[in-house]
């Protein structure tokens, strides 16, 4: 365990769920469409889709069996195929979960355990090319999130000339649970939204050609847990293959956000193991054994009691009775970052960043508190984050929490993954809508992503307030062109755009979408606070 943390993984979830909510409203869920249709023939038979504008688009694609039954905590299974023609028209259930008042991006189906469906947005007219392809990984914390919210529909990016998915993967204890009957049945036992993750980048492998993309061409992106999940997709050795580029937003990069449990062991912050974890849960549920008749019993539970009430605002409250993130030797047979340290992450080009007033957390009560870890380098690290002595605080000890949870862990990446002979580029997004200024001062977590995918207007997002003006209408469409260019070419830079200058350890450059500026690339204005934090990130 890093030692003298400036947060604590407690306050870590209460503001992680705080920081989810309220920036984005719920919107009414449309049904099916009456208008064109699309005909696409896949391995697993022929799906209809719509044909909106110049898109076609495919919702609630199976990529895996249900996970349900004797198949719940197994490794996703293929679909089975059907005869005729399927209806492509609606999402399919989000992941089973208990959703949270507020959750900055809001469901809009029915949590399932029925649940492993994927959607496709493609252009109309192709030429015959074979397009580039971006496969998003929501967010959430890994116990909320899928892939219906309004705010991550996919038009945009196949409006630009790529082919774009988004999946569902099980959250919570559906996704990582450990138990001992099931390492006896399966040795791979344990991280089953990880295995989601990787059976549908390989559903990609093996269909996106019909709908026009190119699988040796795939982008994958996601944010927090799912900025999370790229970082392990990025140093497994499971995933390698399965894309060629990559898009990390506010998820960490160091193993001090959302880190793997030991499988067997303790971990060394206390935390039971993930073996320990699951026969904890199994108590609460009456059940005392380990064996398989015990085994059964657990898939015999109601989802409901699965769920046990755990979501993003109650997850911290569950620790001994889930894990979370487990090191299991295969998929994670290292942590990512000792992979990154190493060079034994995969050879792609990758983009990472975070925002301006991202998750932060620390148990510091006062200044002296804060800055001890710093031993002898305290003063300078004072100098860095407070460097007239004038700041309040609660203000110094947000911007250090967040610079050690989030900020700093991605230039760690940035410069491993340069270091190790791929391309690597940096951002923060700082930009605030004009309608929000009056109460947010730095952009918080999530906040970026209707811009990624230009649906500030036209999403949810737009019910904050009336007033969106044209530079935020702008911006948006400029964030949305960086990450369709990075994913055409590996580089986001673009014909009219603001230059974003390529990663070097020497230069220390990023991308800053900046609140009055626009993009802007440059030195990094909190280089002294990052190198400050370089040092106790050990």
């Amino acid at each position: 365990m890093r030692k003298n943390r400036l947060f604590s993984l407690t306050i870590f979830f209460a503001a992680l769920a705080l920081m989810f909510s309220g920036f984005m409203a719920s919107e009414s869920f449309a049904g099916g469409s009456k208008g064109p249709s699309a005909l696409v023939k896949i391995e697993s038979g022929k799906v209809r889709g719509v044909v909106s504008g110049g898109l076609e688009i495919f919702k609630g694609i199976p990529y895996a069996a249900p996970p349900v039954g004797s198949l719940r905590w197994r490794a996703p299974q293929p679909a089975k195929s059907w005869n005729g023609v399927r209806d492509a028209i609606n999402y399919g259930d989000d992941c089973m979960q208990k959703p949270f008042p507020g959750d900055a991006a809001p469901l809009r189906t029915t949590p399932n355990e029925d649940c492993l469906y994927l959607n496709v947005w493609a252009p109309r007219q192709r030429d015959g090319r074979s397009l580039p392809v971006m496969v998003w990984i929501y967010g959430g914390g890994f116990v909320n999130g899928g892939s219906s919210p309004a705010p991550y529909d996919g038009s945009h990016f196949a409006e630009k000339g790529v082919v774009f998915v988004s999946f569902n993967y099980r959250l919570g204890r559906f996704g990582f649970f450990a138990f001992p009957a099931l390492v006896k049945e399966n040795d791979r036992a344990g991280n089953y939204a990880l295995m989601d993750q990787i059976a549908a980048l390989k559903w990609v492998q093996h269909n996106i050609t019909a709908f026009g993309g190119n699988p040796r061409e795939v982008t994958v992106f996601g944010e927090s847990a799912g900025g999370r999940s790229v970082n392990v997709l990025v140093t497994s050795p499971k995933a390698k293959g399965l894309f060629i580029r990559a898009v990390v937003e506010s998820g960490g990069g160091r193993d001090n956000l959302l880190p793997a449990d030991p499988l067997n062991e303790a971990a060394a912050n206390g935390r039971p193991s993930a073996i320990q974890t699951g026969i904890n849960f199994a108590r609460t549920m009456g059940i005392d054994g380990t064996d398989a008749k015990a085994l059964a019993e657990l898939r015999a539970l109601p989802a409901e009691k699965v769920v046990n009430g755990i979501n993003m605002a109650s997850m911290a409250q569950q620790a001994q009775t889930y894990s979370g993130l487990i090191a299991d030797g295969t998929i994670l047979p290292h942590s990512p970052e000792d992979s990154y340290k190493d060079c034994r992450q995969n050879a792609v080009a990758v983009m990472i960043g975070a925002n301006s007033a991202d998750i932060s957390g620390t148990s510091a009560k006062t200044m002296d508190a804060l800055f001890a870890p710093f031993g002898s380098d305290e003063a300078a690290a004072r100098h860095a984050f407070d460097p007239d002595s004038s700041e309040p605080f609660a203000a110094v000890a947000r911007r250090a929490g967040m610079v050690e949870m989030m900020i700093e862990p991605a230039r760690f990446v940035a410069q491993r993954v340069a270091a190790c002979g791929q391309a690597s580029y940096v951002y923060r997004f700082s930009y605030v809508a004009t309608p929000l200024r009056a109460r947010l001062s730095g952009a918080p977590h999530s906040s970026e992503i209707p811009y990624v995918f230009d649906t500030i207007g036209e999403s949810s997002w737009g019910n904050l307030g009336k007033g969106l003006t044209s530079a935020d209408y702008k911006m948006a469409s400029e964030v949305n062109e960086y990450w369709v260019n990075f994913a055409k070419t590996g580089n986001p830079n673009g014909a009219g755009l603001p230059n974003w200058p390529r990663y070097t350890a020497s230069g220390d450059g990023l991308m800053n979408f900046t609140m009055n500026d626009g993009p802007k690339g440059g030195p990094d204005p909190w280089a002294a606070q990052l190198d400050a934090v370089e040092k106790i990130q050990k």
